[in-house]
Order: C-alpha cells, then sequence, then structure tokens
C-alpha cells in the first residue's frame, strides 16, 4: 500500500495533468481509482483536502506583503521540516524569478500542510510544480519547472 499524501499528489499530477477533465470529473469516481492504485482512503481524502485548500489559496491571494528585496525568515518550526537545502533552492527559485514572493508562500504554506516531519528537495520540487500549476501568469515559471522534474523522474538511476 501507498501511504503518503505526498505521493497521491505526484500520482495524480503524473496521471491526470495533461487531461484537465479528468480532475474536474466526479471526485468519487478519482477516488476509486487511486485506491485501484493502491492508495490508502486515509491519504487519498488528505490529498483532496490539500488539494482543495490549495486552490482556495489561488482563489483567495495569498498576501505577498513582501517587498522585492526582502529576505525570508524561515520559522523554527519551517526550518525542522526544510533542511538548508530545500531552503536553498526555494532562495534560488525565487531569484531566478521562478517563484515570486506570493507563490513562495503558498509552496511553503503546501510543504508545512503535509504531515511529514521531513520534506527533502525532491519532494519540494513536485509541491513547486503543484503550485505553479495553475498560477495565472506564471506559466513559463510552471514550464522551467516542469522540465527541470520530469527530466529528473525520467534519467535512470545508476
Amino acid at each position: 500500500m501507498k501511504e503518503d499524501v505526498l505521493e497521491v499528489l505526484m500520482y495524480l499530477f503524473e496521471n491526470y495533468m495533461d487531461d484537465e477533465s479528468a480532475l474536474e470529473a466526479d471526485p468519487e469516481v478519482l477516488k476509486s481509482q487511486l485506491r485501484e492504485a493502491g492508495f490508502l482512503g486515509t491519504e487519498i481524502n488528505k490529498a483532496f483536502t490539500w488539494l482543495e485548500d490549495l486552490a482556495t489559496l489561488q482563489k483567495n491571494g495569498v498576501s505577498a506583503g513582501h517587498k522585492a528585496r526582502s529576505i525570508r525568515v524561515f520559522s523554527p518550526t519551517e526550518e525542522k521540516k526544510l533542511d538548508v537545502e530545500c531552503r536553498g533552492f526555494l532562495m534560488f527559485l525565487e531569484q531566478m524569478g521562478v517563484l515570486n514572493s506570493a507563490s513562495r508562500e503558498l509552496v511553503i504554506d503546501r510543504i508545512m500542510a503535509l504531515e511529514s516531519p521531513e520534506i527533502d528537495l525532491e519532494q519540494v520540487k513536485w509541491v513547486v510544480l503543484m503550485v505553479l500549476f495553475n498560477q495565472p501568469g506564471l506559466e513559463e515559471a510552471f514550464s522551467w519547472m516542469e522540465n527541470m522534474v520530469m527530466e529528473e523522474f525520467r534519467q535512470p538511476l545508476h
């Protein structure tokens, strides 16, 4: 059995990203397909809640409230969940223009909403990709991030 919310989210993204009609279909049908794929019902429900919360945050807009040159200070809880490599990667994405302050905050919020005590760099990349997916005006950033994640995902292990 697959037991992680992020695994459910990644599966949804990989298998249904190009078919938005499947994602907009009856949620119970989609949940049934996820159970058939080996996911636990509790994790499926948590993944749907995670996605609903993301949609709500995107719809309502996250108040950036940050100046363009401000530095994000992570709370002790965030530092515990995101190691130096992950925090550095988020800063890199912001400096490269892939994330703006509002999308960065969405990413951090969605990472903190995951139950895992620690998140690794690969997981951070997937969360960034999911957050950027439906962000108006960030299509180019999404495309850049998608290329990065999918290229790493396709590379064979040595």
